[in-house]
């Protein structure tokens, strides 16, 4: 059932009590009832969209030339960032498991076989088909040599986790989802915690009780509440030296060269297609894992995209149309999540010569909108994205590479608290120019892998020395909220255990993007929800906790 959190009020007892309703949260709560458990989900916001709720993200502090405001970059309600993610489901890879002398600061304590189990699983949840994340180009013989081109991202075909599964967390006996519920603070006795506090966007305050409890809300979300909660219990999460709030990663992701695709095969393998498992998917071109640690390159993904919208100097009437929707702020709003849009809608553009652009290609406009429109918001599957192939065959290159883990890329509570008292964060994303210097390296494999075999060519936008600047200059992030809260062997070198219990605690645990120690080419999406799966079997497994009182949640103080 769906409630608020007035509602909630002396109802049964709960196994597990979850902080958050997003992908993690949800799909934890799903698995949990599937084998039997009473859960409680907490979810800050409302079943729609509200300003007041979603006030309650902002930050104190941050870089808007580096990272995205977090108004923007989180969604509270139900169904979290589910409501602003493209939808793109891809498995992390072995190599992003491994020892790497370039990544010595970070350690999975888990082998990555122990998440690649439940990715079958983690696919249905997410509506992407069948796990099939690699597969043959018909018609072009796999290249031999340093990149792949067999790996396949799928795309989710309902990407609301809420609506996915609305049907079953209406009606399911074992969940109760409870809104309008902002956790401000915990209540411990000794290692053990026996109580969350809660309160409604008008101030009601409740408390929440559970036999053990996850907080999902998110990477960053998830990491502000952990470091309020640590002002109370100092040895939380390793104490305050340790590495919660530290190692903060995003992507490296821009564009610094176009590709020319010779192949044909490869250039239709590069675009969206519904493949034989009933959702869209699509090739990606990624350096092999010998050539990675051969030259110390980050692990990349690289596909071609249409050239800026932003610059009419492309003087093609669908991207221009496509650009005056997005500065339409309004219209623009609903065709993507708002830190999409800002990347396309730079200040200072006049408006004049896309509009020349529309009218110069009317015909074309005309005829293209209206099956667009249809593929990406009516039909089922919906399309994912937007992409025009040409009979040239040359494109934007894309590149999404992983950042490399440093203690100084962090987050830490500010002096200013929000509209219910909990303590606003202080972002400070750091790039390093070494990871630029590395993807510099990355496209210069990439262009001779397919000058050698014969399938296209890089035409680099500026000198070799220039390209490291011009991608840090690109450098910004915000929606991929990586290793705040990192999974560790110790205290030392994590937040959370390999079972992801918060380190100082018996039955808190932590279930968000913050616990990967390293952030792959891959959007975390899919792997949130394997590790959703994964700490669900756990849960499950042990003994169900004793109930200490017949109602999960009293009223303790109403504002």
């Amino acid at each position: 059932m769906i409630v608020p959190l007035s509602a909630a009020v002396a109802r049964r007892r709960h196994d597990v009590c979850i902080v958050g309703s997003g992908p993690a949260g949800l799909s934890l709560a799903l698995e949990l009832d599937r084998a039997g458990l009473d859960v409680m989900v907490l979810e800050s916001g409302l079943d729609g969209v509200s300003e007041a709720h979603q006030d309650l993200a902002a930050a104190e502090r941050f870089d808007p030339a580096r990272h995205d405001d977090m108004r923007i970059a989180t969604a509270r309600r139900l169904g979290g960032t589910s409501n602003l993610w493209g939808a793109r489901c891809q498995p992390m890879d072995p190599i992003d498991f491994a020892p790497r002398p370039d990544l010595r600061e970070a350690h999975w304590p888990i082998a990555h076989d122990e998440v690649a189990r439940h990715y079958p699983r983690a696919a249905e949840l997410l509506t992407c088909g069948a796990p099939v994340f690699e597969s043959a180009i018909a018609g072009l013989d796999r290249p031999s040599g340093e990149f792949m081109a067999h790996p396949v991202e799928r795309f989710a075909n309902e990407p609301a986790t809420q609506r996915a599964h609305r049907d079953r967390l209406a009606t399911a006996p074992g969940i109760t989802v409870v809104t309008d519920a902002t956790v401000t603070e915990a209540r411990f006795e000794g290692d053990r915690l026996v109580a969350l506090g809660a309160a409604t966007r008008a101030g009601a305050r409740h408390e929440i009780r559970a036999g053990r409890f996850v907080i999902a809300a998110g990477g960053l979300e998830s990491t502000r509440l952990l470091l309020a909660f640590q002002r109370g219990k100092p040895d939380l999460c390793g104490g305050a030296r340790g590495p919660l709030g530290r190692y903060y990663m995003g992507h490296l992701i821009g564009e610094v060269a176009d590709i020319e695709i010779t192949a044909p095969e490869l250039d239709a393998a590069l675009d969206f297609a519904i493949d034989a498992h009933g959702s869209y998917a699509r090739h990606r071109l990624i350096p092999s894992p010998a050539l990675q640690k051969a030259r110390n390159l980050p692990n990349t993904a690289f596909w071609p995209v249409v050239p800026p919208v932003w610059d009419a100097r492309h003087r093609d009437g669908i991207l221009s149309m496509v650009y005056l929707a997005f500065a339409f702020r309004p219209l623009g709003q609903r065709l993507v999540a708002e830190a999409i849009r800002k990347r396309h809608v730079p200040g200072g553009v006049a408006a004049g010569p896309h509009l020349a652009n529309v009218l110069r290609g009317l015909r074309r406009v005309a005829l293209y909108v209206p099956r667009f429109f249809w593929r990406r918001y009516l039909a089922t599957p919906r399309l994912p994205g937007f992409f025009l192939r040409n009979p040239a065959r040359r494109y934007a290159l894309a590149y999404h590479a992983e950042q490399s883990p440093r203690a100084e890329s962090r987050v830490r509570l500010g002096r200013e608290s929000d509209a219910l008292g909990l303590p606003k964060l202080v972002i400070e994303l750091a790039f390093a120019r070494s990871d630029a210097e590395a993807l510099t390296r990355a496209h210069e494999a990439l262009d001779r892998w397919l000058r050698e075999n014969g399938l296209g060519r890089l035409h680099f936008r500026q000198s070799p020395e220039e390209t490291p600047a011009a991608i840090l200059a690109l450098a910004a992030h915000g929606t991929h909220q990586i290793g705040t809260a990192r999974m560790g062997l110790t205290p030392r070198s994590g937040a959370v255990d390999r079972d992801l219990r918060c380190f100082g605690t018996e039955n808190l645990y932590l279930c968000s993007s913050a616990v990967f120690p390293t952030s792959g080419q891959c959007n975390p999406t899919l792997t949130i929800v394997a590790l959703a799966c994964r700490l669900a079997a756990h849960l499950s497994a042990g003994t169900r906790a004793a109930a200490p009182e017949p109602d999960a949640a009293v009223a303790v103080a109403a504002q």
